[in-house]
């Protein structure tokens, strides 16, 4: 039963564990749709949303969202300028990732777009491609890396084969208009690269209108920095105009590094007198880029750094609240296993008293047998064996005298009421040779039966117990009665011997033997006197028809 109470235990944690992990779901996802909705509005504000989801989805290790946060939360970095930042990001996200999960193709391809921006493009177009091998969900996602990867192509100088994988891309039935015009955009501008002869700054216009009329205003900016370039070298109003438009745009979209990259492009074609007000700006904004740079960079360490104390904290709870519960579990099964116990042991003692009890009641009943047997033997053999004893006396005697039978008499009497009072047969202050002697004597008569005793000396009798005493006396005095009742033996010896520590006490009589009297209890009395002073009595009928009775006892 404690087994299962113990399962049982487990169970109801194994239940709640499961609910605690539905609930850090629904708690992670939230989290993590809240970071999509601020990113590139708030990144800093995102990038919290991302690591508080990150937080609940690593108790229950859930690695394929924990990777999608973490790549999010390279977006937001770079977005900010903390470009190794977010490579530190990605790398933790590729970590944990297995090779076939979804969203490794958005870790390759994030991480092309950090080389990007740092100008390593030999390194971007490798990341690039690792992403191309990926598993892509949609045709649009792989459209969009073929693109990024373009970029990267031309703005290493590779032109040719820029605009050979540009033209490649199917775009007709592309559904998302910004990518379609930013790969319109791009290979006009590589065209004009390739061929500086090349007719783009119209087409390019008329794309940027469809860029405007879509508020791509990120794709505007691209679009502006292009036409600002193309008429850098022949036409340098035109591109200032495109070059402020561009410097307008970054304002709009709150970019530093393109406001930046405007007012570069504004100081290479405008006048003295205004590049000199522009550069003092670009300046300012160069330092002040920096100093935000680092101050993001801060920021988003110290929100991981917090973020993954807390955890390390709940962690370490979470492992203290583990082992509480086992050892309530433990402590619970204690309690039961001792209730078990406790009611077994009151069972177990309710049944023993009952049995001490019945034992006691056997007790009881063998005690008031065994003093009904007792008293049976008294009578039997201190009441019937004296009162034959002085019919054998009357019988034996030719001269009665009355004073002698009423003494005898009132023996008997007195041995009665004695029983009662447990006195003893054997007067221990007169002599007991003398009182065994004349006990025996009175058996005798010289026309019946002749007793003869040899050997009843007082050094026989040395250091011997009232109870051996008394014992012996009975049972001799039990055969002499048996003897005169029932043997019709007319010749009786008793012989009495010591040998070193026994005493050893002969009968014989030439009687009928004992085979055919019909002694009652009297000979299994006798057995039982002897025995309880650890002596032997042995019946020996077979030699020469007497019947002989050897009895020894230790002193």
């Amino acid at each position: 039963m404690i087994k299962y109470l113990f399962f049982f235990f487990l169970l109801l944690v194994s239940c709640e564990e499961k609910i605690k992990n539905n609930l850090d779901a629904i708690n992670g996802d939230k989290l993590y749709q809240e970071g999509i909705l601020l990113l590139q509005k708030n990144d800093l504000e995102a990038y919290k949303k991302f690591q508080s989801a990150i937080s609940y989805y690593k108790k229950y290790n859930d690695y394929s969202n924990i990777s999608k946060s973490l790549i999010c939360q390279a977006i937001a970095q770079q977005g900010r300028g903390d470009i190794f930042g977010a490579e530190s990001t990605l790398v933790e996200a590729l970590k944990i990732m297995k090779d076939d999960d979804e969203s490794l193709f958005s870790v390759y391809d994030t991480m092309a777009n950090l080389k990007l921006d740092q100008k390593e493009y030999l390194q971007a177009i490798k990341w690039y491609d690792k992403a191309l091998l990926a598993n892509i969900p949609s045709e649009e996602s792989k459209t969009s890396i073929l693109n990024n990867k373009s970029v990267a192509l031309f703005k290493s100088g590779d032109y040719s084969d820029a605009l050979k994988l540009l033209q490649q891309l199917e775009i007709t039935n592309l559904s998302d208009v910004k990518l379609k015009n930013r790969i319109k955009d791009n290979i006009e501008y590589v065209k004009w690269l390739k061929d500086k002869n090349y007719p783009a700054q119209k087409s390019i216009e008329r794309i940027a209108q469809l860029k405007l009329q879509n508020s791509d205003f990120w794709g505007l900016n691209s679009s502006y920095a292009h036409l600002s370039e193309i008429n850098k070298n022949h036409d340098l109003q035109k591109s200032l105009y495109y070059a402020k438009k561009m410097l307008e745009i970054a304002n709009k979209n709150k970019s530093p590094e393109d406001r930046l990259e405007a007012i570069e492009r504004i100081i290479l074609v405008d006048n003295a007198n205004n590049a000199k007000k522009y550069f003092s700006e670009f300046k300012i904004l160069s330092d002040s880029i920096q100093i935000s740079r680092n101050d993001y960079r801060t920021q988003f360490a110290y929100i991981k750094y917090d973020s993954e104390k807390k955890d390390a904290e709940n962690q370490s709870l979470k492992l203290k609240d583990a082992e509480n519960k086992i050892n309530i579990i433990y402590l619970g099964s204690g309690l039961m296993c001792l209730t078990l116990i406790l009611i077994f042991g009151y069972f177990w003692n309710e049944r023993r008293k009952k049995n001490i009890r019945s034992e006691k009641e056997q007790e009881k009943l063998l005690e008031v047998k065994n003093t009904e047997l007792k008293y049976s033997k008294k009578v039997h053999d201190r009441v019937a064996n004296r009162i034959y004893q002085i019919i054998s006396f009357v019988e034996n005697t030719l001269h009665l005298d009355k004073n002698s039978i009423l003494f005898a008499l009132e023996n008997v009497y007195e041995t009665s009421r004695d029983i009662s009072y447990e006195n003893l047969d054997v007067n221990e202050k007169q002599n007991y040779r003398v009182q065994l002697s004349n006990m025996l004597s009175s058996y005798s008569s010289p026309d019946i039966a002749k007793v003869i005793i040899t050997g009843n000396d007082d050094e026989i009798w040395q250091n011997t117990s009232l109870l051996q005493k008394t014992e012996v006396y009975l049972v001799l005095q039990e055969l002499m009665t048996n003897m005169k009742k029932h043997s019709r033996a007319n010749i009786v010896s008793i012989k009495f011997s010591r040998e070193n520590s026994n005493i050893n006490i002969s009968y014989t009589d030439n009687g009928i033997g004992i085979k055919q009297l019909s002694p009652k209890n009297g000979l299994q009395n006798m057995e039982n006197r002897i025995n309880s002073i650890n002596g032997t009595i042995i019946f020996d009928t077979e030699t020469n028809n007497l019947l002989k009775i050897n009895i020894s006892f230790p002193v």
